[in-house]
């Protein structure tokens, strides 16, 4: 027990109360109570009842003595018994397991997009990246089986364009050297 001078008139026994302090901005119990401090002992207040901490005479009673509340301590009192308090509490660090988390999105493969764009160059530079296009292409394709990555159009797209320039390098190589051999 602690004694309070109020107004410097006569000193009145005020009952300790906990550590904490009944509402943010409030350090004396003794101070007069806002609309919100009611409105908030009464939000605990429900909490604790729908809880089944208390029978609904309890409840109604105890509600009915926030409303007619003079000081924040008098409040303090009435949900001090309370777990929420009349102040949040921080909760614990909450881990999710890895099985309730969303599924990593695969990534789009590096090789597969380099390989496209080789495929796509091989008409701009007369089929100097046909080659580049292909090997890209079946390196990203293995890549693509084997981790899950995204990308395989891209992969086909550049091992076609990369088949399609070699090949019509090689029948030009080809028809060059029949010219040449019927010329001859």
């Amino acid at each position: 027990m602690e004694g309070l001078r109020l107004r410097g008139r006569c000193s009145v026994s005020q009952p300790s109360y906990p550590s904490w302090q009944p509402w943010q901005g409030h350090s004396v119990p003794s101070m007069l109570a806002s609309h919100a401090d009611r409105e908030r002992a009464v939000d605990v207040l429900r909490a604790g009842y729908g809880e089944g901490r208390m029978e609904h005479a309890e409840f109604e009673k105890r509600v009915a003595r926030a409303y007619a509340a003079r000081t924040v301590g008098e409040l303090a009192l009435l949900v001090a018994d309370l777990p929420q308090g009349p102040v949040p509490q921080s909760l614990p660090a909450v881990t999710v397991p890895p099985v309730f988390l969303p599924a990593p999105r695969p990534q789009t493969n590096g090789k597969a997009v380099a390989a496209a764009v080789c495929g796509l160059l091989c008409v701009p530079t007369m089929g100097l990246t046909g080659i580049p296009a292909v090997v890209l292409g079946h390196v990203a394709r293995s890549e693509i089986r084997s981790r899950g990555d995204l990308g395989d159009g891209l992969a086909l797209t550049g091992l076609v364009l990369g088949w399609l320039s070699t090949a019509g390098w090689a029948l030009v190589l080809v028809l060059l050297t029949l010219v040449s051999l019927a010329a001859g």
